[in-house]
């Protein structure tokens, strides 16, 4: 007799498979979306349903969110911003959606709050018009960005035609230094594997310094997956993940409760699972890490030195030295040491609760040598720092202050970096003009932006922590 076992799946395989409706002979699946989040830019999306007179098929499915044109410094003045916020409300008003709007105490960016509100649970299948959906993944759901064809797509059915990716597991072993983040380990895989490095594929992490992050710690590592070429990244889900979204507004409750943990425990990969990559990085090598071009692999170590372009691999020469050109860098120099002109703490990558801290720590007693901005990832947020007296912390060193948003890290709203600034963000991304025209950024951890308002150029944070090994 023949016993047939079931093949070994991946945390992949376990989502898709739950979610997966059908298969078309081509392979793509049209699968239910759980949770569709949509913002100010999704205005495209609204407008094709209703050209065929659709209503949304799952209001109760939807959540709209003013985040990337919301204003930071009172109400917006400019008429197009004014147009997109209340082409938003006027959507969620006409179809049903429950919207958290400017004046809504819950109000901030998309992928802060719907964590933070419970919308985003494990097992589910997540999806917003905004490619750093990857975010959600933490809690291992199966979440990523979509155009606005398929945002149109999900509003009318609740359902998205996709193909499933390629699974890729990037095992962090060991644990993490003093001072060293989930940013840092980011960067530090992008810069190593490359922008392409893991292109068709969904990236989970694993390994001892993966379960040993905070739930935000763990978004920040998800939320750059995209940075990577990854299609999106998650993490097997826990009792981290569990003490966080349990009480929340949206999770479940009582009886609900236990049996919906019973279920969340068993998303993970099994032990003899399959990935078509695997990579392993010892993360007591880490070392605080930034960008000096203007593409997320561009990174080094914060004591690093600035590579010679003819010494890169896979022809990067070209790319490297236009972006040396406009970083205004010179190859052969220390990184550590560049003057900065201002500095961001903010994003959906680095704007929660746990980030403030941390900048705030080295930001406390100093004084920030050049101007600076801090827009908290929620309204909630900003209200809890505000009862630590964190904002004290940042307005005493000479920071500005101001409400939630997206702001400076696309620099919808207006909150800019000046043409040859040089910027230390805590953003996600530092292409070309993505902090406004002609702006140089370098992407880092809360603490290293710290670190630069304090000392006026890119530092090494460890140096001004307390403790250091």
């Amino acid at each position: 007799m023949c016993i047939f076992m079931e093949k070994p799946s991946t945390l992949l395989d376990k989502l898709w498979a739950n979610h997966e409706v059908m298969r078309r002979q081509d392979g793509t699946s049209l699968m239910w979306v759980d949770r569709h989040l949509v913002h100010e830019g999704s205005h495209h999306a609204f407008a094709r349903i209703d050209a065929r007179n659709l209503k949304v098929a799952e209001p109760a499915l939807t959540f709209g969110v003013v985040d990337h044109y919301a204003p930071t410094r009172g109400p917006a003045k400019d008429a197009d911003i004014v147009r997109m916020i209340t082409t938003l409300e006027r959507n969620a008003t006409a179809h049903g959606i429950t919207l958290f709007g400017l004046h809504d105490p819950r109000q901030g960016i998309v992928h802060v709050i719907g964590p933070e509100q419970g919308i985003t649970l494990p097992g589910l299948m997540i999806n917003c018009g905004d490619s750093h959906t990857s975010t959600h993944g933490a809690f291992g759901a199966l979440a990523f960005g979509i155009g606005a064809t398929e945002v149109a797509h999900v509003l009318a059915t609740q359902t998205l035609w996709q193909k499933k990716p390629a699974a890729m597991r990037i095992t962090f072993e060991g644990a993490l230094g003093h001072g060293v983040t989930a940013k840092d380990m980011a960067l530090g895989w992008i810069a190593q594997l490359g922008t392409d490095g893991a292109r068709g594929h969904a990236v989970e992490y694993a390994g001892a310094a993966v379960a040993a992050l905070s739930m935000a710690g763990r978004m920040t590592l998800c939320n750059l997956s995209i940075e990577g070429g990854a299609r999106f990244g998650m993490i097997a889900p826990d009792d981290t993940t569990f003490d966080y979204v349990k009480g929340r507004p949206h999770a479940p409750r009582g009886g609900d409760w236990d049996k919906a943990v019973a279920a969340w425990r068993s998303l993970r990969s099994d032990t003899s699972a399959e990935f078509a990559r695997d990579v392993t990085i010892d993360a007591s090598t880490i070392a605080p890490t930034l960008t000096w071009g203007t593409s997320p692999e561009q990174a080094l170590p914060i004591d690093g030195i600035l590579p010679d372009p003819d010494t890169l691999p896979d022809g990067k020469a070209e790319a490297a030295q236009a972006a040396y050109d406009y970083m205004g860098l010179t190859p052969g120099f220390p990184l550590a040491g560049t003057p900065v002109d201002q500095v961001f703490l903010g994003s959906c990558t680095n704007g929660r609760l746990e980030d403030l801290r941390a900048a705030a720590e080295v930001l406390r007693g100093r004084q920030a040598r050049v101007p600076g901005l801090v827009s908290p990832g929620s309204a909630q947020i900003k209200a809890q720092a505000e009862a630590e007296g964190l904002d004290q912390v940042f307005t005493n060193a000479g920071l500005d202050w101001v409400a939630s948003g997206c702001s400076m890290c696309v620099g919808m709203n207006g909150d800019l970096v000046g043409r040859g600034k040089r910027c230390a963000s805590s953003t996600n991304r530092n292409f070309r003009g993505r902090q406004g025209q002609g702006a140089r950024t370098h992407l880092m951890s809360p603490a290293m932006v710290a670190a630069a308002a304090v000392t006026g150029r890119l530092s090494d944070v460890r140096d001004l922590m307390p403790g250091r090994a």
